[in-house]
């Protein structure tokens, strides 16, 4: 429940809901003063009504119910056991609300504070200032536009921590800040410092050559970028291209979101998905935190360019039909005081818990805290300020995992047991946090899509808030690229289990959607490799050109690139998402300058240009995502039920599945292939192959006929009530279609 950042911890009036209906509780007499007959019998008067009002609250917490709870049960009856758990969540979920009517006017309004706090330019051409600093003893606004005088321009003391003040227009009726020019807040602390920070709400700040912090700058162009192009809808097949503008080019610099939108989103176009991922746009401070570490929320890294140009980079996006997501970090925030959140008025608090709770010991980070009403106040209004000021259309939350427990997943091994999701380690405050986050947008944006990035497999993730749940659209199956990378780490070829295998892609909780993926952003950094390196490692520098024969680990590691690929596609969500450049094996790891590298930009980058040399073999892996990407647009396996699997061959090593009446045929044996193999298939009819590892055009062997019929049989076979017979090389993966059944969806 949220705590009431007053002055002294009191509650606005328009909070008081109950004390209204009650009799006023008249201070005690002072000591060594005989009580007053009248005054006790109204202390206790008070008493028994104060009483009667706790047993009323606790009958009606007794009552609440969560709507849509057997719903959740349908799925999986044994969350019964934790319904008191699911109750209180719920309830707790509900008192916000209505405080939130009652104090706010709702959370329309609530979540456009982005209006009202920072800087806001009047129809006059005033300039009104609002922060939140409770701890603070004075504060003052310095910039440019006065010289930097520390005094000049005082702000006003108002109630509940909040400080205000007004800049009327210059004579010439222009702005008193003029665009593009600095500010600083200047805060006086009780203990006599005096601090100079960057409003929480900044949104722009930009960081001089050489300049050890960031610079808060006043953005209001007289002329700002206008959307022109609606959002896309919803896609029931989400199809996600995970990217990072800086390392979005060939060149070793940081890139900007200009060349992002003439250079990649036509390449993304290409490639068939039809959802970006956006990360480290949040301004960080330090670039080699992969974005993870956020100075400003409300600020688009300046690093790549203007606000207006990461606006143009998504109005381009949603001209192609592409939704674009912006990776959110508010699961944590940077240490950084000159140029972060941290300290902002001085007390070690203020947004954050105070320490130790609100140190994160493995991120040296802050930690929220979302008791606080005026941190949900900035956190709601933040999603809302990314949502309408540069129409992103969803979230991925990074941290989840960290954000739900008190342990913060911090040498926790989660076993699956129910026990472990909920109880004493579950940080309410947080959980209640996202479901008012997720009923939030989905209310206000009904084709918003929210990711979670979480480990821990907490159930009702992925189902809705009235159902008890934390209401994401996805969640991350994060344990799919460990996975991978276990198998190529640990295991020769004729090791590999295809049971074990096909138990990791399919093993997520029914109902709840997930967002597969072979390999994942932390697995391209330097210390660790990326799918294409495990599997061709040194030989990728002399070995790609088509000019020559393949070598055996080129061979193998092309084949398999693909085969990795497909099945997680095929078999691993109901979404796939793929980290900007692994859809053409990129070469060598991610790194960004530190001090380690002499803050060289050499491997902070992608080598785009590996695609233009016609020779080179990674056209074929790319050609392949593609045509991969494709074929599931044509018979959308992503939106379908989760597939059957009828074959798990150890000694073969072919799996056999079927999806959306689409059958997936992978022989993952290195040396054998078999000829007149049999398979289970669910609908009769004729298949013909609609994408095929195999094919010269994807680096294959080109060893199937793709003009090739075959016809079912009534024979049952793995559970299946038809089958058929096929030719399925080694090493090969192939999808086939029913040429007679409709595939819309």
């Amino acid at each position: 429940m949220p705590r009431w950042d007053g002055p002294g911890g009191e509650k606005p009036d328009s909070l008081l809901l109950w004390n209204k209906s009650c009799h006023p509780v008249h201070s005690a007499p002072c000591p060594g003063q005989p009580a007053d007959p009248l005054h006790l019998q109204l202390l206790q008067q008070s008493a028994l009504d104060w009483f009667g009002l706790w047993r009323a609250m606790a009958d009606q917490a007794d009552c609440v119910s969560v709507p849509e709870f057997s719903r959740l049960l349908r799925m999986d009856p044994h969350l019964q056991t934790y319904a008191k758990d699911f109750q209180r969540r719920y309830e707790l979920f509900q008192k916000t609300l209505l405080q939130l009517e009652e104090a706010e006017g709702g959370f329309d309004q609530f979540t456009r504070s982005y209006w009202s706090f920072g800087v806001h330019r009047r129809t006059d051409n005033s300039l009104f200032f609002k922060e939140w600093a409770p701890a603070a003893e004075a504060l003052f606004l310095t910039g440019d536009f006065n010289g930097w005088d520390k005094f000049s321009h005082p702000y006003t003391k108002k109630e509940f921590g909040k400080w205000e003040l007004i800049l009327p227009a210059k004579h010439d009726k222009s702005p008193a800040v003029d665009h593009n020019t600095k500010l600083k807040v200047v805060v006086h602390t009780k203990a006599g410092e005096r601090l100079y920070r960057i409003s929480p709400w900044a949104k722009y700040v930009t960081q001089e050559e050489k300049a050890a912090v960031y610079d808060w700058v006043h953005w209001d162009p007289p002329q700002p970028y206008m959307h022109v192009h609606p959002r896309p809808r919803k896609p029931t097949n989400l199809r996600i291209y995970e990217a990072h503008v800086g390392i979005a080019s060939p060149e070793g610099k940081i890139a900007s979101y200009s060349n992002f939108t003439n250079n990649v989103l036509p390449r993304i176009k290409d490639l068939g998905y039809n959802c970006i991922q956006l990360m480290a746009v949040m301004e960080h401070a330090y670039y080699a935190s992969f974005g993870y570490q956020i100075t400003s929320f409300f600020a688009a890294s300046s690093r790549y360019g203007t606000p207006d140009e990461l606006k143009q980079l998504i109005d381009v996006a949603h001209s192609l039909g592409i939704m674009v997501l912006l990776d959110v970090v508010h699961s944590h925030a940077s240490n950084n005081t000159v140029d972060g959140l941290n300290q902002f008025d001085g007390s070690d608090s203020c947004f954050f818990h105070s320490p130790p709770r609100g140190q994160h010991s493995l991120w040296d980070s802050r930690l929220f805290n979302y008791s606080s009403w005026e941190v949900l106040r900035f956190l709601l209004s933040n999603l809302r300020w990314w949502m309408e000021e540069y129409r992103f259309d969803g979230f991925r939350f990074d941290g989840v995992t960290s954000m739900l427990y008190h342990h913060h997943g911090i040498g926790v091994g989660f076993s699956g047991d129910y026990s472990e999701y909920f109880g004493l380690q579950v940080d309410e405050d947080s959980l209640v946090y996202l479901m008012l986050a997720n009923h939030i947008l989905h209310t206000l944006y009904p084709d918003c899509i929210t990711i979670a990035e979480d480990v821990s497999g907490m159930p009702a993730m992925c189902r809705a808030v009235e159902e008890g749940g934390l209401g994401f659209d996805y969640r991350l199956a994060m344990a799919i690229p460990d996975k991978w990378i276990q198998i190529l780490k640990e295991l020769k070829d004729e090791d590999w289990d295809m049971g074990n295998i096909v138990h990791t892609l399919v093993n997520r909780r029914y109902g709840e959607k997930s967002i597969a993926y072979a390999e994942s952003h932390d697995q391209a950094l330097v210390g660790d490799k990326t799918l294409a390196f495990w599997l061709m490692d040194k030989e990728m520098y002399t070995n790609m050109s088509s000019f020559i024969p393949m070598t055996p680990v080129i061979d193998r590691g092309i084949q398999l690139h693909k085969m990795i690929r497909l099945i997680t596609h095929g078999l691993g969500g109901e979404g796939y998402l793929n980290f900007i450049g692994n859809e053409f094996g990129h070469p060598e790891w991610l790194d960004f300058p530190r001090e380690g590298n002499n803050q060289s930009y050499h491997y902070a980058r992608r080598q785009f240009n590996l695609l233009d040399t016609d020779h080179l073999r990674y056209r074929q892996l790319y050609f392949f995502d593609r045509d991969m990407n494709l074929t599931e647009d044509k018979y959308g396996w992503l939106a379908a039920p989760p597939a059957f699997v009828s074959a798990k061959h150890e000694d073969d090593k072919v799996i056999v599945f079927d999806r959306a009446n689409v059958l997936f045929i992978f022989n993952f044996h290195p040396s054998k292939s078999f000829q007149g193999y049999r398979v289970g298939v669910d609908a009769p009819g004729k298949y013909k192959i609609k994408l095929d590892s195999d094919a010269a055009q994807y680096g294959g062997h080109g060893r199937l006929d793709h003009s090739t019929e075959f016809f079912t049989e009534p024979q049952p076979f793995n559970g299946r009530p038809n089958s058929m017979q096929v030719y399925i090389p080694c090493r090969t993966a192939i999808v086939l279609a029913n040429e007679e059944l409709d595939y819309c969806y």
